[in-house]
């Protein structure tokens, strides 16, 4: 994550019928930068069997006087990044981290590092982008694979929640990628269920995920969500389509509990 001294977009497209590229998420506040890519069996965040298509996110907060790059899925290309736009902080879950990003790969790359102001957020923090304090709270995530953070961004009611509620894809490379209310969403318990248990999240079948709903549940008392912006995935966009989603994940949770389910080791070939 970045904050840039840069303008936001001067043009994006609107939501509708969206298939890649740059989304309008709340005009002048929130863009969503997305990435088809085809599901073939070699994409281990999705199951082997899965075939069409997904998108990979990033999202860019603008003010003003600032906007912040919300890239937390992969740390590629992030010296080239701050060559091309003017960085003032990387914020990151670990100071040690900027080390990780290749810089010096090129000539003036350690030079942009050290020019650089580094911060690392903490589990329950608040990032403030712009002079008018723009408040983006960062939190631990409730349930997670990679070592990120959830953030919630106040201004547009958005949770970026990493590698979870990334279950919805596409049959086709053009999307749509955001789900609405006005969309007829098919998503069942049992199409997140297969997911979960598919994916990295095999583990979730008879773990003590009594603590993680209550972890997530704990999220959704405490802010207004009314977006739900994966790393890769569908946006779920709306208060009754997160509500729905939200309801749907608790629902497998609750079946998954140690107390009424037995864990066992899953091999990538095994799906269930």
């Amino acid at each position: 994550m970045s904050v840039l001294t840069q303008p936001p977009p001067r043009k994006a497209r609107e939501t509708d019928g969206f298939a890649g590229g740059i989304a309008a998420l709340a005009q002048g506040k929130l863009y969503a930068l997305q990435n088809p890519f085809a599901l073939d069996g070699r994409v281990s965040s999705y199951p082997g069997s899965a075939r069409g298509y997904s998108v990979a996110n990033s999202y860019l907060l603008t003010q003003s006087d600032a906007a912040m790059l919300n890239e937390f899925m992969s740390i590629n290309n992030v010296e080239t990044f701050a060559g091309h736009f003017n960085v003032e902080t990387c914020y990151t879950s670990n100071v040690d981290a900027a080390l990780w990003f290749d810089f010096g790969a090129k000539t003036q790359g350690r030079d942009i590092l050290e020019s650089m102001k580094v911060t690392a957020v903490t589990r329950a923090d608040t990032i403030k982008l712009g002079k008018k304090d723009r408040a983006i709270d960062v939190m631990q995530a409730p349930i997670r694979l990679i070592a990120t953070r959830w953030l919630y961004d106040r201004a547009t009611r958005t949770l970026f929640s990493s590698d979870m509620f990334t279950h919805v894809w596409r049959d086709r490379e053009n999307g749509p990628w955001i789900v609405t209310e006005a969309d007829n969403d098919p998503t069942s318990p049992r199409d997140i269920r297969s997911f979960l248990l598919n994916t990295r999240y095999w583990w979730l079948e008879g773990a003590p995920t009594d603590s993680i709903r209550r972890g997530i549940g704990n999220v959704f008392d405490t802010y207004d969500v009314e977006t739900i912006a994966p790393g890769y995935g569908c946006i779920l966009r709306g208060r009754d389509v997160v509500a729905r989603h939200y309801r749907m994940l608790d629902e497998i949770l609750k079946g998954l509990d140690r107390s009424v389910a037995v864990s066992r080791y899953v091999g990538r070939d095994e799906e269930r």
